[in-house]
Protein backbone atom coordinates (compact mmCIF):
# COMPACT_ATOMS: atom_id res chain seq x y z
CA UNK A 1 0.00 0.00 0.00
CA UNK A 2 1.55 3.35 -1.18
CA UNK A 3 2.29 5.56 1.57
CA UNK A 4 0.63 8.88 1.73
CA UNK A 5 2.66 11.91 0.39
CA UNK A 6 2.61 14.63 3.52
CA UNK A 7 1.36 18.11 2.21
CA UNK A 8 3.73 20.64 1.66
CA UNK A 9 3.12 24.92 1.99
CA UNK A 10 5.67 27.34 1.45
CA UNK A 11 5.63 30.53 3.41
CA UNK A 12 7.12 33.66 2.19
CA UNK A 13 6.90 36.41 4.96
CA UNK A 14 9.46 38.05 7.54
CA UNK A 15 11.41 36.75 10.34
CA UNK A 16 10.36 38.29 13.83
CA UNK A 17 13.23 38.46 16.39
CA UNK A 18 10.22 37.93 19.01
CA UNK A 19 8.96 34.98 17.57
CA UNK A 20 5.18 36.22 18.02
CA UNK A 21 4.50 36.51 13.92
CA UNK A 22 5.97 36.41 10.44
CA UNK A 23 8.16 32.35 9.07
CA UNK A 24 8.04 31.21 13.14
CA UNK A 25 4.53 31.56 13.19
CA UNK A 26 3.79 30.18 9.86
CA UNK A 27 6.07 27.19 9.62
CA UNK A 28 4.55 25.97 13.30
CA UNK A 29 1.08 26.54 11.76
CA UNK A 30 1.75 24.00 8.80
CA UNK A 31 3.35 21.89 11.78
CA UNK A 32 0.81 22.08 14.03
CA UNK A 33 -2.13 21.00 10.62
CA UNK A 34 -0.10 17.84 9.32
CA UNK A 35 1.78 20.29 6.76
CA UNK A 36 5.55 20.22 6.13
CA UNK A 37 6.86 24.09 5.81
CA UNK A 38 8.77 25.83 3.68
CA UNK A 39 10.26 28.97 3.97
CA UNK A 40 11.50 32.44 1.70
CA UNK A 41 12.69 35.12 4.01
CA UNK A 42 11.58 38.48 2.50
CA UNK A 43 12.89 40.29 5.58
CA UNK A 44 14.73 40.48 8.64
CA UNK A 45 13.08 42.45 12.18
CA UNK A 46 14.21 43.39 15.25
CA UNK A 47 10.85 43.84 17.21
CA UNK A 48 9.02 43.04 20.51
CA UNK A 49 5.56 42.62 21.19
CA UNK A 50 5.44 46.29 21.47
CA UNK A 51 8.01 48.06 19.59
CA UNK A 52 10.39 47.39 16.34
CA UNK A 53 13.50 48.44 16.31
CA UNK A 54 14.82 48.29 12.74
CA UNK A 55 13.79 46.37 9.52
CA UNK A 56 16.30 44.78 6.43
CA UNK A 57 14.42 43.82 3.41
CA UNK A 58 16.14 41.23 1.70
CA UNK A 59 17.47 41.44 -1.69
CA UNK A 60 15.44 40.60 -4.73
CA UNK A 61 17.92 38.64 -6.38
CA UNK A 62 18.11 36.36 -2.86
CA UNK A 63 14.28 36.17 -3.34
CA UNK A 64 14.35 34.70 -6.52
CA UNK A 65 17.40 31.90 -5.42
CA UNK A 66 15.27 31.24 -2.60
CA UNK A 67 12.32 30.61 -4.77
CA UNK A 68 14.41 28.08 -6.99
CA UNK A 69 15.70 26.31 -4.34
CA UNK A 70 12.28 25.49 -2.87
CA UNK A 71 10.58 24.30 -5.96
CA UNK A 72 13.80 22.21 -7.11
CA UNK A 73 12.69 19.43 -5.31
CA UNK A 74 9.53 18.32 -3.17
CA UNK A 75 7.55 21.43 -4.65
CA UNK A 76 4.94 23.45 -2.32
CA UNK A 77 1.56 22.53 -3.18
CA UNK A 78 0.36 25.92 -2.14
CA UNK A 79 2.11 28.64 -0.96
CA UNK A 80 1.53 32.14 1.00
CA UNK A 81 2.62 35.73 1.40
CA UNK A 82 3.00 37.62 4.01
CA UNK A 83 5.45 40.54 4.86
CA UNK A 84 7.20 41.95 1.27
CA UNK A 85 8.00 44.97 2.64
CA UNK A 86 9.57 46.61 -0.83
CA UNK A 87 8.17 46.74 -4.57
CA UNK A 88 11.70 45.09 -5.39
CA UNK A 89 10.77 41.86 -3.44
CA UNK A 90 7.48 41.79 -4.63
CA UNK A 91 8.12 42.10 -8.45
CA UNK A 92 10.33 39.44 -8.25
CA UNK A 93 7.62 37.22 -6.25
CA UNK A 94 5.54 38.28 -9.17
CA UNK A 95 7.84 37.81 -11.75
CA UNK A 96 8.67 34.01 -10.49
CA UNK A 97 4.84 33.67 -10.27
CA UNK A 98 4.01 34.51 -13.62
CA UNK A 99 5.24 31.21 -14.63
CA UNK A 100 3.81 29.06 -12.32
CA UNK A 101 0.57 27.97 -11.14
CA UNK A 102 0.88 26.93 -8.04
CA UNK A 103 -2.16 28.64 -5.75
CA UNK A 104 -0.81 31.69 -3.91
CA UNK A 105 -2.29 32.82 -0.22
CA UNK A 106 -1.65 36.74 0.19
CA UNK A 107 -1.53 37.93 3.51
CA UNK A 108 -1.16 41.51 2.74
CA UNK A 109 0.53 43.01 5.81
CA UNK A 110 1.04 46.55 5.38
CA UNK A 111 2.22 47.78 8.79
CA UNK A 112 2.65 46.07 12.69
CA UNK A 113 0.17 47.30 15.05
CA UNK A 114 2.17 50.08 16.70
CA UNK A 115 1.96 51.75 13.15
CA UNK A 116 5.80 50.51 11.36
CA UNK A 117 5.10 50.33 8.17
CA UNK A 118 5.91 46.81 6.72
CA UNK A 119 5.09 47.67 2.84
CA UNK A 120 6.68 50.94 1.84
CA UNK A 121 4.66 52.74 -1.19
CA UNK A 122 6.06 50.72 -4.00
CA UNK A 123 5.32 47.70 -2.63
CA UNK A 124 1.77 48.31 -1.88
CA UNK A 125 1.64 49.70 -5.56
CA UNK A 126 3.43 46.33 -7.01
CA UNK A 127 1.21 44.34 -4.83
CA UNK A 128 -2.28 45.91 -6.41
CA UNK A 129 -0.70 45.38 -10.23
CA UNK A 130 1.15 42.54 -10.18
CA UNK A 131 1.09 40.27 -7.23
CA UNK A 132 -3.11 40.29 -6.56
CA UNK A 133 -3.59 39.71 -9.99
CA UNK A 134 -1.85 36.48 -9.62
CA UNK A 135 -3.03 35.26 -6.16
CA UNK A 136 -6.15 33.14 -5.53
CA UNK A 137 -7.37 34.23 -2.31
CA UNK A 138 -6.14 37.52 -0.54
CA UNK A 139 -6.98 37.65 3.08
CA UNK A 140 -6.52 41.40 4.92
CA UNK A 141 -8.00 42.31 8.23
CA UNK A 142 -10.10 45.54 8.14
CA UNK A 143 -6.97 48.03 7.70
CA UNK A 144 -5.81 46.02 4.82
CA UNK A 145 -9.20 45.77 3.14
CA UNK A 146 -9.98 49.38 3.02
CA UNK A 147 -5.86 49.74 1.60
CA UNK A 148 -7.38 47.52 -1.32
CA UNK A 149 -10.34 48.48 -1.93
CA UNK A 150 -9.98 51.88 -1.31
CA UNK A 151 -13.42 52.11 1.01
CA UNK A 152 -13.80 52.58 4.67
CA UNK A 153 -15.06 49.72 6.48
CA UNK A 154 -17.38 50.26 9.50
CA UNK A 155 -19.22 47.46 9.43
CA UNK A 156 -19.81 43.99 8.79
CA UNK A 157 -22.11 45.04 5.61
CA UNK A 158 -19.32 47.18 4.45
CA UNK A 159 -17.28 43.89 4.34
CA UNK A 160 -19.10 42.49 2.34
CA UNK A 161 -18.66 45.30 -0.10
CA UNK A 162 -14.99 45.26 -0.56
CA UNK A 163 -14.69 41.74 -0.51
CA UNK A 164 -16.76 42.16 -4.42
CA UNK A 165 -14.76 45.23 -4.90
CA UNK A 166 -11.47 43.86 -4.00
CA UNK A 167 -12.45 40.08 -6.36
CA UNK A 168 -13.58 42.84 -8.63
CA UNK A 169 -10.67 45.15 -8.62
CA UNK A 170 -8.07 42.20 -8.60
CA UNK A 171 -9.42 38.79 -9.62
CA UNK A 172 -8.90 36.83 -6.72
CA UNK A 173 -10.81 35.37 -3.92
CA UNK A 174 -11.19 37.74 -1.05
CA UNK A 175 -11.38 36.69 3.11
CA UNK A 176 -11.92 39.59 4.82
CA UNK A 177 -10.89 39.14 8.81
CA UNK A 178 -13.10 41.53 10.87
CA UNK A 179 -11.24 41.58 14.12
CA UNK A 180 -10.75 45.39 13.90
CA UNK A 181 -14.40 45.96 14.51
CA UNK A 182 -16.15 46.55 17.69
CA UNK A 183 -18.74 43.85 18.84
CA UNK A 184 -19.07 40.70 20.76
CA UNK A 185 -18.46 38.77 17.77
CA UNK A 186 -16.32 38.94 15.21
CA UNK A 187 -17.25 38.07 11.87
CA UNK A 188 -15.42 36.71 8.54
CA UNK A 189 -16.17 37.12 4.84
CA UNK A 190 -15.28 35.60 2.01
CA UNK A 191 -16.11 36.12 -1.86
CA UNK A 192 -14.69 34.20 -4.95
CA UNK A 193 -16.84 35.47 -7.55
CA UNK A 194 -19.43 33.05 -7.32
CA UNK A 195 -20.22 31.96 -3.72
CA UNK A 196 -20.07 34.45 -0.49
CA UNK A 197 -19.66 32.63 3.27
CA UNK A 198 -19.39 34.15 6.33
CA UNK A 199 -18.35 33.18 9.94
CA UNK A 200 -18.95 34.43 13.03
CA UNK A 201 -17.18 33.63 16.26
CA UNK A 202 -17.51 34.60 19.37
CA UNK A 203 -14.36 37.54 20.58
CA UNK A 204 -12.85 36.17 23.19
CA UNK A 205 -11.42 38.19 26.09
CA UNK A 206 -7.87 39.11 26.79
CA UNK A 207 -7.07 39.60 23.35
CA UNK A 208 -6.35 40.33 20.25
CA UNK A 209 -2.81 38.95 19.82
CA UNK A 210 -0.07 39.22 17.83
CA UNK A 211 0.40 37.08 14.64
CA UNK A 212 -3.46 36.32 14.40
CA UNK A 213 -3.13 37.20 11.00
CA UNK A 214 -0.31 35.23 9.99
CA UNK A 215 -2.09 31.91 12.08
CA UNK A 216 -5.16 32.38 9.54
CA UNK A 217 -3.26 33.21 6.39
CA UNK A 218 -1.28 30.04 7.02
CA UNK A 219 -3.82 27.62 8.73
CA UNK A 220 -6.08 28.63 4.82
CA UNK A 221 -2.89 27.47 2.84
CA UNK A 222 -2.58 24.39 4.99
CA UNK A 223 -6.02 23.21 4.73
CA UNK A 224 -5.98 24.28 0.96
CA UNK A 225 -2.60 22.36 0.41
CA UNK A 226 -4.92 19.62 2.03
CA UNK A 227 -7.20 19.79 -0.79
CA UNK A 228 -9.88 21.68 0.90
CA UNK A 229 -12.06 23.62 -0.97
CA UNK A 230 -11.88 27.84 0.13
CA UNK A 231 -14.99 27.60 2.20
CA UNK A 232 -14.20 24.57 4.37
CA UNK A 233 -10.42 26.13 4.21
CA UNK A 234 -11.55 28.96 5.64
CA UNK A 235 -14.25 26.96 8.21
CA UNK A 236 -10.97 24.89 9.47
CA UNK A 237 -9.19 27.62 9.51
CA UNK A 238 -11.31 30.34 11.53
CA UNK A 239 -12.22 26.86 13.87
CA UNK A 240 -8.42 26.16 14.65
CA UNK A 241 -7.47 29.95 15.46
CA UNK A 242 -10.13 30.15 17.66
CA UNK A 243 -8.66 27.09 19.52
CA UNK A 244 -5.14 28.33 19.55
CA UNK A 245 -6.17 31.90 20.64
CA UNK A 246 -8.31 30.85 23.41
CA UNK A 247 -4.90 28.85 24.43
CA UNK A 248 -3.14 32.41 24.39
CA UNK A 249 -5.44 34.40 26.85
CA UNK A 250 -3.56 37.10 28.53
CA UNK A 251 -0.83 36.87 25.78
CA UNK A 252 0.71 39.26 24.08
CA UNK A 253 -1.51 41.70 21.89
CA UNK A 254 -1.90 42.99 18.82
CA UNK A 255 -4.72 44.56 16.59
CA UNK A 256 -4.62 42.20 13.68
Amino acid sequence: MPVKRQPIALTLAGVDSSGGAGVAVDLSTFNALGVRGKCVVTAVTAQSSKAVWGVQGTRPIIITAQLEAAFSECPPQVAKCGMLYSGGVVEAIAEFWGRRRTPLVVDPVLATSSGKSLLNPAGLRALKRRLLPLANVVTPNVPEAEALAGMFIKSPEDMRQAARAIHEMYGCAAVITGGHLRGKEIFEVMYDGFDEYQCITPRLRGGPWRGTGCRFASAVTSELAKNNSLPSAVRKATKWVSAELAKLKGGSRSTR
